[in-house]
């Protein structure tokens, strides 16, 4: 990955943070976009301050294809999309559920993902080389009791990367998923709004994966031979079965 230009949206918390430490450490020239300046900042400044930051919330289309046409020319051939931007919000049954949680999830999850991609391929598809990986999520595999929304956006990340494999196959571009079980990032503090007893107590017994143990996943998969393809890839704690059964500790 040396020298190669690799662009990481939600770059500036959690799985988005640590697979940009990941690919630097491996000499990669980092493009990092979120929506927060100031961790954008600060995590450029921890990396060495050689990254170009782009500021934007990839649910804004026109900030995206905006942010995109302002790289310079010598860092818009980007070989390595990692649409890893998203989010869950709320945790309840559909009868209950709030409608701009629903918008926040698919428009971010989807969406976003979407848009980022459309501006990221004509530089891919001119020069029929390149690379995107997707974060799904288990979650997209399997529903969960009062997930159906959430999964639901996942589940169109797992088909969108599927049909765009599809698309892409025959101008060499590789595209993959990888698939994270339970994480234990501030992704429970977003989706229960701070509520930190709440959020805590999703991880209790669980030994959940950490942010670097999915980023030097996500390494790996970029960094087999282009000949190969690792179209989708799960990775789970042990303790975690499937998007639903998860054997804590103390329940063992």
């Amino acid at each position: 990955m040396k020298n190669k230009i690799v662009l990481i949206t939600g770059a500036t918390s959690g799985i988005g943070w640590a697979t940009a430490q990941e690919f630097k450490k491996v000499g990669a020239k980092l493009i990092l976009c979120g929506r927060r300046k100031e961790k954008l900042e600060l995590l450029d400044n921890k990396l060495g301050g050689k990254q170009k930051l782009l500021n934007f919330d990839v649910r804004d289309k026109n900030e995206v294809f905006k942010s995109f046409d302002s790289l310079p020319e010598n860092w818009k051939d980007i070989d390595l999309l990692i649409n890893n931007a998203g989010n869950a919000h709320g945790l309840d049954p559909v009868q209950s559920a709030s409608l701009e949680d629903w918008d926040s999830m698919i428009d971010g999850n989807v969406k976003g993902l979407m848009y980022v991609t459309k501006a990221v391929l004509p530089s891919m598809i001119k020069r029929k080389k390149g690379h995107i990986i997707n974060l799904g999520s288990i979650a997209g595999k399997e529903v969960y009791p009062n997930g159906s929304v959430y999964c639901s956006s996942k589940a169109a990340v797992d088909f969108f990367t599927r049909g765009l494999r599809i698309d892409l196959n025959p101008l060499g571009i590789r595209v993959g998923a990888i698939h994270p079980g339970l994480v234990e990032t501030e992704f429970s503090d977003v989706r229960f709004k701070g509520d930190k007893k709440r959020a805590s107590a999703v991880y209790e017994g669980m030994e959940a994966l950490t942010a670097k143990e999915v980023a030097s996943s996500i390494l790996y998969m970029a960094n087999v031979p282009e000949k190969v393809t690792i179209a989708d890839m799960i990775i789970l704690p042990t303790r975690q079965a499937n998007s639903y059964i998860n054997n804590r500790k103390n329940s063992l």
